[in-house]
C-alpha cells in the first residue's frame, strides 16, 4: 500500500474525529490565516481605491520598510517598548503566583456551597468590560469625589490629583489588572487540581506529610505542565498590551503618558491623528513576530529541560 493509500485509509478510520474538528478548521483558515495576506500592508503606503479592498493592496505604493520606522524613530519608541514588556512580565510572574495559590486555596475549602460563591466573585471582573472597569477606578481616585481622596481627607490628608501624577500609576495599572483577570486563570488551575488523583494525597498523609508538602510535592507538580503551556503562551504575547486596561483606566491622561504608553496605545493614537494602516498593519506584524520567535526559544529551552511539559 503506497503513501496516498495509507493516507486515505487514515482518514477513512478517523472520520468522525475529522468532521467534528471541521468547524473548527474552517474558522482557523477564514479568520486566522487568509488574514494573514494582509501583511503586505505593512510594506505598502495603503490608500483607498474605489474598485475595493485587493485594489487598494495592488494600487498602493511599495514603501519596503518606511512604516517600521513610526515605532522606532521616535522618542517615545523605547518608552513604549519599556511599558509594555515590563508591564506584561509582571502580568505574567504575578497573574502566575496569584492564580495559582487562589486555586489551592479555593480546592481547601471544605464547604463546596461557599466555595462556589468565592468562584464566583473571582470570576466575575473577567467579564466586565475595560470601560466599566475605568469608571470604577475613577470613582476611587476621583479628584474631587473619589472614595480614596475622601477618606484622606477625613485623616486630615490633602487629596491627591491621581490622573496628573505618574507615580502611583505602575501599581495601580498592576493591581486592576490582577484583580481582572486571576479570577479566570485560577479557576483553570483549580479544575486541574480538581483532576489530581486523591489517592496521592491520602499516601502523603499516611507518610506523614503536612499540607504545605502535599502542596509542595503533589499539588505543584502536577500543576507544572499546564503552568508552563499557559506561561508559554503568555510569553507570545509580552509584546502586546491590552488596549482597554492602558487606555479606559488611565482615561487617556497625556500626563500618565510616561507610564501608560505601550504599543498598542501608541499605534492606536498614530493611527487616528494620521489615518496611515500600513503603520498600524507594520506594528501588528512587529509585535506579531517578534512574540512568535520568544514562543519558539521559549519552547526550546523547555523542551531541553523536559520534552513532556513543551507545546510542541
Amino acid at each position: 500500500m503506497g503513501a496516498f493509500g495509507r493516507f486515505f485509509k487514515d482518514i477513512n478510520k478517523n472520520k468522525a474525529m475529522l468532521v467534528m474538528v471541521l468547524p473548527a478548521t474552517l474558522w482557523f483558515i477564514l479568520f486566522s490565516y487568509l488574514p494573514m495576506a494582509g501583511m503586505i500592508i505593512a510594506f505598502k503606503e495603503y490608500r483607498y481605491s474605489r474598485d475595493g479592498f485587493l485594489a487598494s493592496i495592488i494600487e498602493s505604493k511599495w514603501v519596503g520598510l518606511q512604516n517600521f520606522k513610526f515605532l522606532f524613530s521616535t522618542n517615545d519608541a523605547y518608552i513604549i517598548t519599556r511599558n509594555t514588556v515590563l508591564y506584561n512580565v509582571f502580568f505574567i510572574v504575578l497573574g502566575l503566583i496569584i492564580a495559582v495559590a487562589m486555586a489551592i486555596v479555593l480546592a481547601e475549602i471544605t464547604n463546596k456551597k461557599l466555595a462556589k460563591i468565592y468562584q464566583t466573585g473571582m470570576f466575575l471582573p473577567y467579564f466586565l468590560s475595560w470601560v466599566i472597569v475605568g469608571y470604577f477606578v475613577f470613582s476611587f481616585l476621583s479628584l474631587d469625589r473619589g472614595v480614596v481622596n475622601r477618606i484622606a481627607g477625613s485623616f486630615g490628608i490633602d487629596p491627591v490629583n491621581w490622573y496628573s501624577d505618574p507615580t502611583y500609576w505602575p501599581i495601580i495599572i498592576v493591581v486592576v489588572f490582577l484583580w481582572k483577570s486571576v479570577g479566570y486563570n485560577s479557576v483553570i488551575y483549580l479544575a486541574a487540581i480538581m483532576g489530581i488523583d486523591k489517592s496521592l494525597y491520602e499516601a502523603a498523609m499516611i507518610d506523614g506529610a503536612n499540607k504545605w508538602q502535599q502542596i509542595r510535592n503533589i499539588t505543584i507538580p502536577m500543576l507544572t505542565p499546564l503552568i508552563t503551556i499557559l506561561t508559554l503562551l503568555a510569553i507570545g504575547k509580552i509584546f502586546y498590551a491590552d488596549f482597554g486596561l492602558f487606555y479606559q483606566v488611565p482615561r487617556d491622561s497625556g500626563t500618565l503618558y510616561s507610564v501608560t504608553n505601550v504599543i498598542d496605545t501608541y499605534v492606536y493614537r498614530g493611527l487616528k491623528s494620521t489615518g496611515e494602516i500600513g503603520m498600524s498593519t507594520a506594528a501588528g506584524l512587529y509585535q506579531s513576530l517578534i512574540g512568535f520567535i520568544l514562543v519558539i526559544t521559549s519552547n526550546g529551552i523547555v523542551r531541553k529541560f523536559n520534552k513532556d511539559n513543551a507545546l510542541f
